[in-house]
């Protein structure tokens, strides 16, 4: 056997099966080698049986009867049965899909069975599709063992791997038994340098793999864990540092900047910049004056001005002339994530800009804009519109001899087509959105590297920033514009949403205007159960059956939908106001419309899913009610809230919640109590997890991995041994074991 073999040439599997493998990413014999478990049931106790009860996890001792196969009622589904009996009491036994498991057990045997308890309609306390073991301990013996909690076997408890439709935990478990077995693993070098593992108390790769899959203490599961959470983060932070450093190797433009054309841009604003705004830009400056090229990233809350913090560090740039010239500029991209924002974006620097006469380009799938028009349009004697729409071919040539300065746009930019003569800096707003390889294709377009810099409104802990954003500098702004106030939160519930009602009744008669958020776009769940249900194998449909009979039926009916909520606002209680919908389902051009409808207040009332989380800019929409609120992390409930915080108007945000648990309720009241988005998201993280930071797992690290981002010393200590070899060997030569393991692990973090 070799770790590079093909799964399928060392276990016998069918069809569904392999389908399942290559569902969960399973191909290689390394694959599932490094398939890690995400939990171990605990083995250490026994429990006696009358002390069990539903949705217990458990460990017991007793003797097994009643053995039989047969089929369920209704589905046909083929199951094993048997009932497990110790001295306090019996539970019984289900085994779907696995009836050959009641035939290998002999009647009144002593067995140890490992599993979680289930109330069962029709059997009662059940354990469905547990671990079994026959023990090697006489019926006279079980009295003793159950008292003095003596443990049997020789770990300490089984792994639970990630399962899918065709392939179970106890077959991964099993199949990664035979690999640990095979001389290949012992074979395996370790890619960490000995002094790494002895400064930081980590074991070997070897053992750790072990330690990992069969743990026969607690803590060797948990130092295991340990030492591939390190390496994770150490190995994002070895691929960003070497990028980095190539990049600033790269010829950069050293630009020329004077204080009097920077402070007469700024004096055009009708407000005074914060001092977290102008601490951001005088940073920014300084960075252009360097002899390399500027890696920086810019965090700040919704709203805190970072739109007005790119308009002025890109004067600074486009004030600058090209290399061996007394003419012309350098040039500004700048990529939203978003036809919307792109738009929005263009339109103000439009407005920003308009007294230097310089050229703006906006480019999208949908077409291109060229300011200043020669062709203007006037209403009341003041221009409206001041861009002409223009061919793509036209712009690409003067984008291309450098003759527009500032070129905004979508993923349009980073085409082969569209080509920079002096391309001076670029900046990609909430760059979360975009994958490492698009923001950095984007800059290295033309050959060398312009400066950098990144924005986003996404509030990020600081462990997660080092480890996802570990080769750029970081800036935050920490600090709202003067003039704007706090969004009022309340956690709404049930019996009080009539009275919430009547107050944004009082805000739309003012001319307000309402987001209303669902968290889902319009599929009934009991279809999406049923769904479910039919593509699930055994256990997994098992559970499915017994999560919805526990649900609260109430939670599942009122799980509101956009397409419902909006047919009952508009009969039952805004009856007199424009109702549209928006979610992600719908065209590109459709979205388009509708946000620029809510835009000229065509809409009073926008009913949509989080798809309108980043970039809409709607001064006049004040009010943002969020159904579901529980269902969603806090980061992602500051990001929505942030849509209603545009203009200097008192702004509210109403939490409609069915929330059960106190823990659920404390993670509400933090939304109405934190003063910036960067608390909630350290709360966030102490809560829910990383993954989770945007409602959903959009990082590209594994779940270990994330757990890392709990840790800070973990991540620094990562950070500062990545940096520490990247500095004395960019390219690695030195350290043959890394390179190879950086290139085997294709390390690309995934932000879309």
């Amino acid at each position: 056997m070799y770790l590079n073999d093909n799964i399928e040439s060392q276990f016998r599997i069918d069809i569904n099966q392999k389908k399942a493998l290559i569902r969960l990413g399973l191909f290689k014999v390394r694959d599932l080698l490094y398939f890690f478990p995400t939990r171990y049931t605990d083995i250490s106790e026994f429990r006696h049986i009358n002390t069990l009860k539903d949705g217990d996890q458990t460990t017991i001792i007793g003797i097994i009867s009643n053995l039989k196969t047969k089929k369920s009622f209704k589905s046909k589904i083929s199951m094993g049965q048997a009932t497990i009996t110790d001295l306090t009491g019996k539970i019984n036994i289900i085994w779907f899909h696995q009836p050959y498991l009641a035939k290998m057990l002999r009647e009144g045997s002593t067995v140890r069975v490992t599993g979680k308890v289930s109330e069962n309609s029709s059997y009662g306390l059940t354990l469905t599709n547990p671990e079994i073991n026959k023990e090697d301990i006489l019926p006279i013996d079980l009295h003793d063992s159950l008292f003095q909690k003596t443990t049997t076997g020789d770990q300490y408890g089984y792994p639970v791997y990630s399962e899918s439709k065709g392939i179970t935990s106890k077959w991964i478990y099993h199949a990664i038994g035979k690999i640990l077995k095979n001389d290949c693993v012992k074979e395996i070098p370790d890619y960490l340098n000995k002094d790494i593992l002895d400064k930081y108390k980590l074991p070997s790769l070897h053992t750790a793999l072990v330690w990992i899959h069969s743990p026969q203490k607690k803590e060797h599961a948990e130092i295991a864990r340990k030492r591939f959470a390190f390496e994770e983060v150490f190995f994002i932070q070895l691929a960003r540092w070497q990028e980095r450093k190539k990049y600033e190797e790269l010829f950069s433009y050293k630009l020329l900047i004077k204080d009097k054309d920077i402070n007469d841009f700024i004096s055009r604003f009708p407000f005074k910049p914060t001092d977290s705004q102008t601490k951001t830009i005088n940073t920014i400056l300084e960075d252009f004056k360097k002899d390399k090229p500027m890696s920086r990233l810019v965090e700040g809350d919704v709203g805190s001005g970072k739109t007005f913090i790119a308009a002025t560090v890109s004067y600074a740039v486009i004030k600058n002339r090209p290399v061996g010239q007394n003419f012309g500029n350098l040039q500004v991209a700048y990529m939203a994530p978003t036809e919307v924002l792109a738009t929005q974006l263009f339109e103000n620097f439009t407005k920003y800009f308009k007294h230097t006469g310089i050229s703006i380009a906006l480019i999208t799938s949908s077409g291109c804009r060229k300011f200043p028009s020669k062709t203007a349009t006037w209403k009341d004697g003041e221009q409206i519109k001041t861009w002409t729409p223009i061919a793509r071919n036209q712009l690409l040539k003067w984008i291309k001899n450098g003759e527009i300065p500032i070129v905004i746009g979508t993923h349009s930019l980073i085409s082969k087509t569209v080509q920079f003569e002096d391309l001076g800096l670029v900046i990609i707003d909430e760059q979360h959105r975009f994958g490492t390889n698009q923001r950095m294709k984007l800059a290295k377009k033309e050959g060398h590297s312009p400066h950098y810099l990144s924005m986003t409104a996404t509030p990020i802990p600081r462990t997660l920033a080092l480890t996802i954003y570990g080769d750029l500098d970081l800036s935050i702004i920490d600090q709202m514009p003067l003039g704007r106030k706090k969004v009022i939160t309340e956690i709404i519930s049930e019996n009080k949403r009539e009275k919430a009602y009547e107050e944004i009744k009082k805000q739309l008669k003012d001319g307000r205007q309402l987001y209303v958020i669902c968290p889902k776009i319009g599929e009934e769940l009991g279809q999406s159960v049923l769904g479910r249900l039919v593509q699930a194998d055994g256990p997994s449909r098992e559970k499915i059956q017994q999560d919805f009979i526990r649900a609260d039926k109430n939670t599942l009916s009122e799980l509101r939908t956009v397409t419902d909520e909006a047919k009952r606002l508009k009969k039952d209680v805004f009856p007199n106001y424009n109702i549209d919908i928006m979610h992600s389902k719908m065209t590109k051009q459709k979205k388009e419309k509708v946000m620029q409808d809510f835009s000229d207040h065509k809409i009073d009332i926008l009913v949509s899913t989080s798809v309108i989380e980043v970039g809409v800019n709607i001064p006049n929409a004040t009010v943002i009610i969020i159904e579901g609120a529980e269902r969603f992390g806090l980061a992602q409930l500051h990001q929505l809230r942030g849509r209603v915080i545009r203009s200097t108007y008192q702004s509210y945000c109403y939490l409609f919640a069915n929330a059960k648990t106190d823990k659920t309720i404390d993670r509400l009241k933090a939304l109405t109590k934190a003063a910036n988005g960067f608390e909630l998201a350290e709360l966030d993280l102490s809560l829910r997890g990383a993954g989770l930071l945007g409602g959903d797992k959009q990082w590209g690290i594994t779940d270990l991995g994330m757990e890392a981002m709990k840790n800070i010393k973990m991540v620094e200590a990562a950070r500062n041994e990545a940096i520490n070899i990247i500095e004395k060997d960019t390219d690695l030569k030195t350290y043959p074991l890394l390179a190879e393991t950086i290139k085997n692990k294709n390390i690309k973090l995934h932000f879309e």
